[in-house]
């Protein structure tokens, strides 16, 4: 059997492939995606020889896994992985062999495996991948982000509400919020912690060192090694050349094009 992960967590993925390779009958793992973007790119080069079964996340770095079924069509069988609670995930299971709630269990996976041999001589099932999607959002309250910060300012305090921020740097191990204006002031979060704070619509994690707003990205250049450099406004601290990784780029390119 030939498997595709699709997770944004490599952790995840890590331990999903480790637990198919303990399955009796042999799973191989043709390929691992964290995005849309990289899945869709990845199950066209695989056309020839599709996968038989497709393990998806449904929350990836550039949307929700949903989204390959209006892009493509699909014909494989399908396992979600997800860490929504079972309740939420009853209306659609049945557009799917099965799901597993993470982290995933070795003998819930084993059931999965063996439920999708008994089906492989029936065809995969139809997606409608907007009601899935409306189902989803109705299932989940909406999630608040933080709205301001608080920053000291020598012996005051100051609230920056998050519609003034052009991004975030960590340096020295000092996290600094730096506003619209030019201003910036010392925050105790970390740019991990950030990144759960505040709205993904918003915001992006350019590197290890930067989480910028939208709309303080002012310029992107082609960079080597098929890196982004992106131009901040205002100027990052001392000039400082901020790229997108490689890795990232698919995604960023995605959440730039919402």
């Amino acid at each position: 059997m030939r498997a595709l992960i699709v997770e944004d967590e490599p952790l995840a993925a890590s331990r999903l492939a480790g637990l198919l390779k303990k399955y009796p009958q042999p799973v191989v793992v043709v390929g691992t995606a964290e995005s849309v973007a990289e899945a869709v790119a990845l199950l066209q080069s695989l056309q020839a020889a599709p996968p038989d079964v497709l393990f998806l996340d449904i929350h990836l770095a550039d949307g929700l896994s949903f989204e390959l079924f209006e892009r493509l069509e699909i014909r494989t069988p399908v396992i979600f992985t997800t860490a929504y609670d079972k309740y939420a995930l009853r209306a659609f299971k049945v557009n799917s062999v099965d799901y597993l709630l993470k982290p995933i269990d070795p003998e819930e996976l084993t059931a999965a495996l063996d439920k999708l041999h008994r089906q492989q001589q029936q065809a995969a099932p139809q997606f409608d991948a907007a009601l899935l999607t409306r189902m989803l959002q109705q299932a989940q309250p909406a999630r608040e982000y933080k709205t301001r910060f608080v920053v000291r300012v020598g012996e005051h305090l100051k609230a920056i509400p998050v519609e003034q921020i052009a991004y975030f740097a960590s340096l020295e191990k000092v996290t600094l919020l730096h506003t619209r204006e030019g201003r910036r002031f010392v925050v105790d979060y970390t740019l991990e912690q950030l990144e759960g704070l505040l709205d993904p619509l918003e915001f992006f994690r350019l590197n290890r060192a930067y989480l910028a707003h939208a709309e303080a990205i002012h310029d992107i250049i082609h960079y080597t090694n098929s890196r982004l450099q992106t131009i901040l406004k205002p100027a990052a601290p001392d000039n400082d050349t901020v790229l997108v990784s490689r890795e990232k780029v698919n995604a960023f390119k995605a959440w730039l094009d919402r």
